[in-house]
């Protein structure tokens, strides 16, 4: 009988120990993640030009370049990727898109699975603005370059040009079960420095804030640094992983390529991040999406696609990809 109460009392004592961890720290964890909050990469294969099937614009183009042209090579930011993708799609002839072994590969993780002589490449921000610099990308899509690669392509000699083409919403997201819909961005930059650490100081429950980050060079953590005024944390706070997260992003990136149900985007100073507050200027933090590419590069096709780009049917490609035209007059 010893024996066995004493079986039960391990057994209620581990099952108590259990039931404290799961109500103190897996419970409050639960979804504080959401797929957005993860690291993950773009599905490519989901636009591939020429593909039947793809998520592409598929607006047309006047613009027409053949295969006897010196097609310019393009490459994006993951969040870019349709943009681009678009533009082959519309403007290119089939078969530019090459692959190592004849076809696309579903581990094309960072774009090794394009082929050296591929219009198309997928290198994402860090290595596709390297690729540009050296002269193997001629059109890169990137939010603006940081203060510290603009420097590295001074360094190598290289001038750049920077063509805005279009506009694009920098959001702020939480888990959908979060009660905070809204931050002033003195709260979220209060949050990113950390002065505010608990979500019941900025009219939320009584749980500690997980501000999330992004890699460095990356074109969110650009935008980042940019907003903070090169002024915030640097890695999260410790025990902040018991407490629920918020991160940051492009909106189409969030909404339209990760769809991430499990996340909301909040407004900022009142005002959501929608395309119709994007264009009437009213977000306060919209800012442009551009191409970049060398002072250099004597490709005249380069010079043509750039300004198809900011025509009203490069506009109209970039709106139906999912993105803000620059609400400019174009021709």
């Amino acid at each position: 009988m010893k024996k066995v109460l004493a079986i039960i009392l391990m057994v209620l004592f581990f099952a108590g120990i259990n039931i404290f961890l799961y109500v103190k720290i897996t419970r409050r964890l639960a979804n504080n993640f959401s797929g957005a909050s993860q690291l993950k990469m773009v599905d490519v294969g989901r636009y591939l030009p020429f593909e039947e099937g793809s998520d592409l614009a598929r607006t047309g183009s006047t613009l027409k370049f053949s295969a006897d042209d010196d097609l310019p090579v393009l490459d994006g930011a993951a969040a870019l990727v349709p943009v681009y993708a678009s533009v082959i799609d519309n403007c290119y002839p089939e078969g530019c898109v090459k692959y190592e072994g004849g076809k696309f590969s579903d581990d094309n993780y960072y774009g090794e699975n394009f082929a050296a002589d591929s219009a198309m490449r997928y290198q994402n921000t860090v290595r596709g603005f390297n690729a540009v610099v050296d002269g193997s990308v001629d059109l890169f899509f990137t939010a603006h370059p940081s203060a510290e690669q603009m420097k590295q392509a001074e360094e190598k000699g290289v001038e750049l040009e920077i063509i805005p083409i279009g506009k694009e919403a920098f959001v702020f997201f939480v888990n959908k079960e979060n009660p905070v819909d809204d931050l002033s961005v003195d709260e979220i930059r209060k949050i990113y420095r950390g002065q505010v650490t608990n979500w019941k100081e900025v009219g939320g429950e009584d749980h500690m804030i997980d501000p999330l980050t992004r890699i460095k060079g990356s074109g969110s953590q650009t935008m980042m640094d940019k907003f903070m005024e090169d002024d915030m944390i640097r890695s999260r706070p410790p025990l902040a992983i018991f407490g629920k997260a918020i991160g940051y992003s492009f909106r189409y990136y969030l909404v339209g390529m990760v769809k991430a149900e499990g996340a909301k985007m909040i407004s900022v100073n009142g005002i959501y991040p929608d395309v119709e507050n994007i264009k009437n200027g009213t977000y306060p933090l919209a800012a442009e999406f551009y191409v970049v590419r060398r002072k250099d590069n004597d490709n005249p096709n380069v010079e043509r696609l750039t300004e198809w780009l900011t025509s009203s049917e490069g506009q109209s490609m970039i709106e139906a990809s999912g993105y803000v035209g620059l609400g400019e007059k174009v021709s």
